[in-house]
């Protein structure tokens, strides 16, 4: 049963985590949600969250919205290819939940007894975690399980007006690997930038390695996940 939980719209960021989601959707009908691309990065999804608000999105009664993408490993509990829903993002020392019923509907629908899915709590980056050392001490003394660059101002923008929001993720890259640092990449606007993303590459062969390894994991994950959330059919085989 296509959408066999209520969902208006899914946000995922812009690339291949959009292209994944939508090949996840690919085929199915009935009941599908909006696919939006989102912006990386927390000030370019504020600005587009704001302009989307002043165009009348988002912001209906009840309305439920679906964040879905990659992120990386905070800890040794969590590696490549492993889904994580959200319970809540920290920022600064400040926290934000996600809507409790929305999140304990999608773990129910999702979990089964030989594969449960992992509940996290996650820290939001306004720059990229590249370095193991810093992922290991960001997971250590904020107990968090996974880090991404979203989610906590999702959760600030949506949370006041009532908007429920969950978030599903897969991680792509795991705590005892560097990753390249991209943050010079990311544009003002959320948008990569060719250039320096494949000078940063090149710059740490085995870094990149790591990355485009996960990612290309974590992206086939994060289409079957997708397919799996609007098909209402509990699975443990992802690959």
């Amino acid at each position: 049963m296509p959408n066999f939980l209520p969902i208006d719209t899914i946000l995922v960021s812009q690339g291949a985590e959009y292209k994944a989601v939508c090949r996840g959707l690919s085929g199915m009908t009935g009941s599908i949600p909006t696919v939006l691309p989102i912006p990386v990065g927390m000030k370019p999804l504020l600005k587009y969250l704001q302009q989307s608000q002043a165009n009348g999105k988002f912001l209906a009664a009840k309305s439920r919205v679906l964040i879905m993408g990659l992120c990386g490993s905070l800890s040794d509990r969590y590696t490549v290819g492993d889904i994580v829903l959200y319970e809540d993002c920290v920022y600064q020392g400040k926290r934000q939940e996600c809507d409790r019923t929305f999140t304990a509907q999608l773990h129910s629908a999702l979990s089964t007894p030989h594969s449960p899915l992992n509940l996290v709590k996650a820290l939001t980056s306004d720059r990229v975690i590249w370095s193991a050392v810093e992922k290991r001490r960001f997971g250590e003394t904020l107990a968090a399980d996974v880090v991404d660059m979203e989610g906590f101002t999702a959760l600030e923008f949506f949370n006041p007006p009532g908007v429920a929001v969950a978030m599903l993720r897969v991680v792509s890259d795991a705590c005892h690997h560097d990753i390249p640092d991209l943050t010079p990449a990311i544009n003002s606007d959320g948008s990569l930038r060719p250039l320096p993303l494949a000078i940063g590459l090149l710059r740490q062969p085995l870094a990149a390695t790591h990355l485009i390894r996960g990612s290309l994991k974590a992206l086939n994950v994060l289409e079957q996940v997708t397919n799996l959330v609007f098909s209402g059919y509990k699975s443990t085989q992802f690959s």
